[in-house]
């Protein structure tokens, strides 16, 4: 007999797919349903089983995965079967926000399930890779008790009982990273304005991005502790600097939208009297909206 936790993965897409194929490679009988059922196709060939219903996949396992767009997809998929809801836990590594997944977590609590939630940190060919990491959040004995086959996923970062954590944690990581991903777009579009490629301007790129996590352990520190001393990064020098960009950008002719609102954000922290401080002095105007 197989002695691996059975598991239902509900939600086929892209990353559900790569999640169903981790647990088959990992010895882990599978139930799958998605609402296009030849998404299953692949997987039932490799030995994962068809449920025939939403309320069949609650119903074969104890482990419920959740791999859907977010929380109102949740709904429109378990509220038909919520009956089945009870006696389950349910780990919904769907994404949404931190508020969202509480209000989640407390409609399957009220239907006698056990609610998890997940932020995955890696887009799907991430997972199953034991150097990936998923935060997790929610409750403790229903993400101890099954702890060891989220694992065939990725590594898990437990990060407290409030359901909302997990969804923070990934929406921050979220916020770094398409942030920082448009402004590399920015950038390349402001080559080609100037005849260069991409790989053209790499090596300076990555040995931008390479400087970042110095930079983010000194802010962190003195953001702490209130400290927005200006030195050679007072506001002042870094409202010229972003101003250079948009007028470097504008003689290229080339979008202006984001670096516009960069503009923006140090000219309103210069005019709120910070301009003698450091540029992390920002943080404390986008702490209000």
């Amino acid at each position: 007999m197989n002695s691996k936790q059975p598991v239902t993965v509900i939600g086929l897409g892209p990353m559900g797919r790569a999640m169903v194929t981790a647990f088959l490679d990992k010895g882990h009988p599978v139930t799958v349903w998605n609402r296009t059922a030849s998404r299953a196709d692949e997987l039932v060939a490799r030995g994962a089983v068809l449920a025939g219903s939403v309320e069949e996949a609650l119903r074969a396992n104890e482990l419920v995965v959740l791999s859907l767009t977010d929380y109102d997809a949740m709904y429109a998929v378990l509220e038909p079967a919520a009956e089945a809801l009870a006696g389950r836990v349910l780990v919904n590594l769907s994404s949404d926000t931190p508020d969202k997944t509480r209000a989640g977590a407390r409609w399957i609590a009220e239907r006698g399930g056990t609610h998890v939630s997940g932020g995955v940190t890696v887009p799907p060919s991430g997972i199953g890779d034991p150097g990936s990491s998923t935060f997790y959040s929610g409750a403790r004995a229903g993400f101890d008790r099954h702890k060891a086959t989220l694992e065939a996923l990725t590594s898990t970062d437990f990060r407290g009982e409030d359901p909302g954590l997990a969804a923070l944690e990934y929406q921050i990581g979220m916020a770094v990273f398409w942030t920082s991903m448009l402004g590399y777009w920015q950038a390349v579009a402001l080559a080609d304005a100037h005849g260069l490629r991409a790989a053209d301007i790499l090596a300076n790129a990555e040995s931008t991005v390479a400087s970042l996590p110095g930079f983010l352990s000194f802010y962190a520190k003195r953001i702490d502790a209130g400290d927005h001393g200006g030195d050679v990064d007072r506001l002042a020098m870094g409202l010229a600097s972003v101003e250079h960009v948009l007028h470097t950008l504008v003689d290229a002719g080339v979008d202006t939208t984001l670096q516009s609102a960069v503009v923006d954000l140090f000219r309103r922290g210069a005019e709120s009297g910070h301009a003698a401080d450091s540029f992390s002095s920002l943080v404390e105007l986008m702490k209000r909206a």
